[in-house]
Formats: structure tokens, C-alpha cells, sequence
């Protein structure tokens, strides 16, 4: 699995899978707790790129995955995975690319999309209002408290906000450093995004029981020209239903 070294020197690994298509690479931001594996790999999207001939790049997030986990919150925010995804593309010498993130990976993608004119079509999924109105992912519905108890807690049975309690499973089923992702959990983006800048064909994608992506038809409207598809799944199942991975294939063709 490459890696490179961040600007602030972070390791930063990826995960490459080769095609036979022309067009340009796709490149996958996961979400929070989540890594590329378990969001890509395993419900199957990087398989159903490949198969449509498309070269895959996965990246393991700051604090994520194979990826260096500092334990100090200044390494973090979506705005600094921004630059890591920006120096990825350097490091790929691709002059576009094709950039799908879902969750945090959809925030972190449209500050990206905002900064860098190489991104040739855009895929978001697992956000909603949220974006628009609070500049990131939607803490209304698990709040910074709850998410602090819930990566503190010794005993997850003591966890008692059932949103926490399922985060905290998470992280303990992809053996997550709790004290690296409380420090991403401290420097979640909250500032306006400037969404109508955004020119590229872009499709949001969010499950229907997604609390984390209520009304998503605010967001899509907020992004010029933006599509809106509505699948079946919450907000860590969508990218595991059926018709999740043809969205995202269909689009990018």
C-alpha cells in the first residue's frame, strides 16, 4: 500500500486498483471511523468501478486507517485532509480526476472542489441541510458531547445516546484510535462553504433513513446544477445497497 508524506508530515497511505478506461481516475475520500476498505472495498463500489474499467485510488484518511494518527487536534479538520487529497492528486500527475467522498469524505470533497480546478465530476453521499446550514456534517443530530463520551468511555455500555452508542461499535469493529478521531471530532468543519462555486457536474446520493443527511434537496440546491438521487439505507448502510455503487458508476461514466 504507497504512501506519501503530508505537508505537516503525516503519513498518508492509499490504495491503487488499475483500469482499461481512458477517463480519469476516481478518487475516493471514506468517511469518519471508516476507512477505504470498509467504505469502498467491502460494499463493493470499488469493485463495480474496476469492472467498469476505471482506475481506483482509495485514500486512508488523517487519524484513519493505515494512515499516521497524531493525537494533537491542530493535524486535523477536513480542510487539512483537503490538502491531502490536493497533494495525492500532485503526486498522481493527472490533469482530472473524478472525486467521490461520502460523509465526512463528501465535506472534505467539496471543500476540494471549491480549491482545485482538476476535479472533472463530483459524487457526495451521506450529507444533507446539514452542509448548508452549519458548514459540515450534520452535529444536531450527535453532538460533540455524546460523540466525546462515546470515544472516552471505557465501557461502551455506559454509552447512553443510542447515535453515540452505534459510532462507538464502529470504531471498536475497525479497531479505531479513539483518542486520534476525538481529535478530528474537535476540529469538525463549521464554516460556510462556498457551494455555488462549484461548476462541476456533481450528484448527491443519500440514503432515505440518513438523519446525518436530512433534506438533502437543500444541499443539491445549493450546488449548481446538482442531481439528487434518493436510495433506500441509513447513514452507514447506503453505500452497501444495491443501488448505491450504479449511481455512482452511471454518473461518472
Amino acid at each position: 500500500m504507497p504512501s506519501f508524506q503530508a505537508t505537516d508530515g503525516v503519513e498518508i497511505y492509499y490504495q491503487t486498483w488499475e483500469g482499461s478506461s481512458s477517463q480519469p481516475p476516481v478518487l475516493l475520500h471514506h468517511g469518519f471511523i471508516a476507512n477505504g476498505v470498509t467504505n469502498w472495498v467491502l460494499p463493493g463500489v470499488v469493485d463495480a468501478l474496476t469492472t467498469a474499467g476505471r482506475r481506483v485510488v482509495a485514500i486512508d484518511a488523517r487519524g484513519h486507517g493505515r494512515s499516521g494518527k497524531p493525537h494533537d487536534p491542530s493535524f486535523y479538520g477536513e480542510v487539512r485532509m483537503s490538502d491531502d487529497l490536493i497533494t495525492l492528486m500532485d503526486l498522481l500527475g493527472e490533469p482530472a480526476v473524478d472525486l467521490v467522498g461520502y460523509s465526512m469524505g463528501a465535506i472534505v470533497s467539496l471543500i476540494t472542489a471549491t480549491r482545485d480546478t482538476r476535479i472533472r465530476r463530483l459524487v457526495i453521499g451521506g450529507v444533507g441541510a446539514a452542509v448548508v446550514e452549519l458548514g459540515g456534517v450534520d452535529t444536531r443530530v450527535i453532538g460533540p458531547e455524546p460523540l466525546r463520551e462515546a470515544l472516552g468511555a471505557e465501557d461502551p455500555a455506559t454509552i447512553s445516546n443510542p447515535a453515540a452508542a452505534g459510532f462507538r461499535a464502529f470504531i471498536d469493529a475497525v479497531g479505531g484510535d479513539r483518542a486520534a478521531l476525538a481529535a478530528q471530532a474537535a476540529r469538525m468543519h463549521a464554516d460556510p462553504i462556498p457551494l455555488d462555486t462549484i461548476t462541476v457536474p456533481t450528484l448527491l446520493v443519500v440514503g432515505r433513513e440518513d438523519v446525518l443527511a436530512a433534506r438533502p434537496e437543500a444541499l443539491a440546491k445549493a450546488i449548481p446544477g446538482a442531481q439528487l438521487t434518493v436510495i433506500d439505507g441509513d447513514h452507514l448502510g447506503a453505500v452497501r445497497e444495491p443501488a448505491f455503487s450504479p449511481a455512482v458508476v452511471d454518473f461518472l461514466s
